[in-house]
């Protein structure tokens, strides 16, 4: 049992008086509570920062309520006798900050029972429109180093396009928060890398924003992912596997993200900064196909159809042939030739591993036939049907996989990995970004899952770790 959860017994006359008299002194302790949860960020900010950057406070809520023990001389009574079942006081609310706001990021305003503090956004439209939605107890903000520096966040959730997503999860995790990463999680191998390293470094959470290996409906498989894992933990298929993503199978590449060339310069809008936008990206004219809607359709930004939902495919493929610690050994590509900026279509993406385990990206839909999982002992297809006869019943008594850690807030209370962090979405991160590097470069590539580099391809091993701009590191 908790320490927050027991009574103590044997109080003595002063702490009678006390607990008399706090029918009066509960709204007073609640709104103090409430007050100093809303005020750290403008009160002793320095003091406060140092503590939390040196663990000499486990976190902001254990600091409150020890104040308030040391203060009235007895042991934290219960939140529900305080305030019926249910009751959720601020100091015992996990806090959070969503950078980037036109999007993605309005579709995580509440979960969990967190609790909103601040947002951040380069365009004042879109910050402006989202503080009118919340209310006044968030704070905006245009540049996310200033939101970074609160000591009241216990989670940053960034929703930017993503070539922010590794250097804003280091600056994150460094600053003390645990992150909350839409995916792709990087958009280069080498930013992974780094992601990786300062999550181990600072002891951090790491959450990636695609679920399917562990809720929902796997697309046109019409299952959860966690029969597709037992069936194929079982042997019933055999080995090596072939699996085919494509929209026989269930799957839309969405080739509508392709980029335009020879973009024409135009006025950068008043309401966006977009030198904040570019960030680390190169510093490109703007055009305002490149920025909010439609950015995923050039190199800079993201990878077109693959970048967005390469990881949502791809990662519970990863999941279910065991491979979340490594990574293919080969791609090979057949598309047309790509724009240096602008990205195009593809017809074929073909991952293979060292076992010969392969995962083929038809983005053409030729094989008309195709099974979803391809064994030499059988087939699984479409809508989970199965040349295995009587599947359903076999799956009954399969073992169960692994329990898996899946919701954040419990990752964060407990310091335990969420189920897709930034260790097995590095790896399901990396074939994405293998495609990507393959499809600029027109080439089959040969990759070496250790070193984390490409075989005898200076070029290709370029785009592992590519320049930012300006002051910008990772």
């Amino acid at each position: 049992m908790s320490h927050f959860s027991r009574f103590r017994i044997g109080y003595t006359k002063k702490h009678i008086i006390f607990l008399k008299a706090l029918p009066l002194l509960l709204p007073l302790i609640l709104y103090a509570e409430s007050f100093l949860c809303s005020n750290l960020s403008t009160q002793n900010t320095e003091l406060l920062n140092h503590l939390y950057m040196t663990e000499k406070i486990n976190n902001r809520r254990d600091f409150l309520k020890k104040s308030l023990v040391v203060a009235a001389g007895i042991t934290i009574i219960p939140r529900h006798v305080l305030g019926g079942n249910g009751f959720l006081a601020p100091s015992d609310q996990l806090t959070k900050a969503i950078i980037g706001v036109g999007g993605m990021g309005q579709g995580h305003i509440t979960y969990e029972g967190t609790r909103l503090l601040a947002i951040c956004d380069a365009d004042k439209n879109h910050l402006q429109s989202t503080l009118d939605k919340v209310g006044p107890s968030v704070k905006g903000y245009a540049d996310f180093r200033e939101l970074l520096l609160r000591p009241d966040i216990d989670i940053v959730h960034i929703a930017t396009p993503p070539h922010w997503h590794g250097i804003m999860s280091v600056m994150a995790a460094e600053a003390g928060k645990d992150v909350w990463c839409e995916k792709p999680m990087t958009r280069t191998i080498g930013e992974g890398k780094r992601v990786m390293e300062a999550i181990n470094a600072t002891g951090k959470m790491f959450r990636l924003n695609t679920w399917f290996r562990f809720k929902d409906n796997f697309y046109g498989l019409n299952t959860p992912v966690k029969p597709l894992k037992k069936v194929v933990e079982s042997g019933v298929l055999g080995w090596p596997l072939k699996v085919t993503i494509s929209g026989v199978t269930g799957f839309d590449w969405k080739f509508y993200w392709v980029g335009k060339t020879n973009l024409t310069p135009q006025p950068v809008p008043a309401e966006l900064d977009y030198n904040m936008w570019l960030g680390p990206a190169p510093d490109k004219p703007y055009n305002v196909h490149r920025t909010h809607q439609t950015f995923r359709g050039y190199w800079d930004y993201d990878g077109g159809g693959l970048g967005d939902m390469g990881q949502h495919y791809i990662d519970p493929v990863q999941y279910f042939l065991g491979k979340d610690n490594t990574s293919p050994v080969k791609v090979e590509v057949d598309a047309p030739q790509q724009d240096y900026d602008a990205i195009g279509t593809w017809r074929k993406i073909t991952y293979t591993y060292a076992d010969g385990c392969q995962i083929i990206l038809d983005g053409e839909n030729r094989d008309q036939n195709a099974a979803y999982i391809e064994g030499p002992n059988g087939k699984i297809f479409k809508g989970f049907k199965s040349t295995i006869p009587n599947l359903d019943a076999l799956i009954d008594t399969l073992p169960e996989p692994a329990p898996q850690i899946v919701t954040f807030s419990e990752s964060v209370r407990t310091r335990q990995k969420f189920a897709l962090n930034e260790q097995n979405g590095f790896r399901s991160a990396t074939i994405v970004n293998m495609g990507v590097i393959a499809l600029r470069l027109g080439r089959t590539l040969e990759f070496d899952p250790e070193t984390l580099t490409f075989k005898n391809d200076e070029e290709a091993n370029k785009l592992i770790n590519q320049p930012m701009r300006g002051e910008w590191r990772i």
